[in-house]
């Protein structure tokens, strides 16, 4: 129900949407968009990668998460191997890993998951955006 202004009569409409630009107050913002030509671009760099992290049976433990952590600071686009399932099983997997690190899921098949977490300050040796970038 709209809310009717006493003096003119006209209604107002109420909206809890915050204004463009912000996010509501202790929400996360959501993973950057990125166009087909970066999807393309992220993935030829990824297939040239290897595995940084192989997630065994036990799946995401304490120790598995601050690896990915650390390899996402240092190397912002990084492959990882996920433990055997059913395809269902592999993509929720891939999608709670990004979840859980907070990185954008780039692609997945098989059991390889591409995951993306941009540093500003990731040092230019490491990072695997940066030293392929080069290369072209």
């Amino acid at each position: 129900m709209t809310p009717t202004h006493a003096t003119t009569g006209t209604t107002t409409a109420t909206t809890n949407t915050p204004p463009k630009n912000q996010t509501p107050t202790g929400a996360k913002k959501a993973p950057l968009k990125l166009g087909t030509a970066e999807m393309r671009r992220l993935k030829g760099i990824g297939h040239e990668l290897k595995p940084v992290v192989m997630v065994g049976n036990k799946g995401l433990t304490t120790t598995v998460l601050e690896e990915i952590n650390r390899a996402l600071d240092d190397h912002e686009l990084i492959k990882i191997k996920t433990p055997a399932g059913t395809k269902e099983e592999r993509e929720d997997f891939s999608a709670e890993l990004a979840a859980a690190t907070q990185a954008q899921l780039i692609h997945h098949i098989g059991r390889m998951a591409l995951l993306l977490r941009r540093n500003p300050n990731a040092t230019p040796r490491l990072s695997n955006l940066v030293r392929y970038s080069q290369d072209e």
